[in-house]
């Protein structure tokens, strides 16, 4: 077992699932603030969950005897326009998930992070999924009725 390219592999996860679940914070005040209360609750939601997968990493790397680092990030955009901000966030999880699926494959030999990227990545497959349905909703009953669908 290779324990630098797991520590590299959690430290990278750490640092840019952190931003990403931070912007899934935020975005979910602007959805509410504009009336989106659907959308508010299931990004605070997926916020949080993003969160425990942050901390397992985080321990996992500790457990490995890594040094852990807090790095920074590029600004992410905040979207007004819940299905724009869909669409950027489906694009994150189709490219997020074959960069999983190569590190996932590049640390196999590492059983317990192995496990713990695996179940990471059902999720991310899962939320990639309800974006992609939600964004075929939208093409078949207009963006208007599922606006609306999502401030109730």
């Amino acid at each position: 077992m290779d324990k630098q390219k797991s520590i590299e592999a959690l430290q990278f996860f750490i640092t840019n699932l952190n931003a990403q679940s931070f912007q899934h914070k935020l975005q979910a005040k602007v959805f509410g603030s504009l009336g989106f209360h659907k959308l508010e609750t299931k990004y605070q939601e997926h916020a949080e969950e993003e969160q425990g997968f942050v901390d397992q990493f985080i321990d996992r790397l500790l457990d490995l005897g890594g040094d852990l680092k807090q790095e920074a990030v590029e600004a992410q955009t905040l979207y007004k326009d819940p299905i724009e901000f869909l669409k950027a966030d489906y694009k994150v999880s189709v490219d997020g998930i074959e960069m999983l699926r190569k590190c996932i494959d590049s640390i196999k030999d590492d059983l317990t992070t192995f496990d713990i990227l695996k179940d990471y990545l059902k999720d991310e497959e899962e939320d990639m999924y309800w974006s992609e349905e939600q964004l075929g909703l939208i093409e078949c009953i207009g963006s208007k009725p599922w606006l609306m669908k999502a401030a109730l």
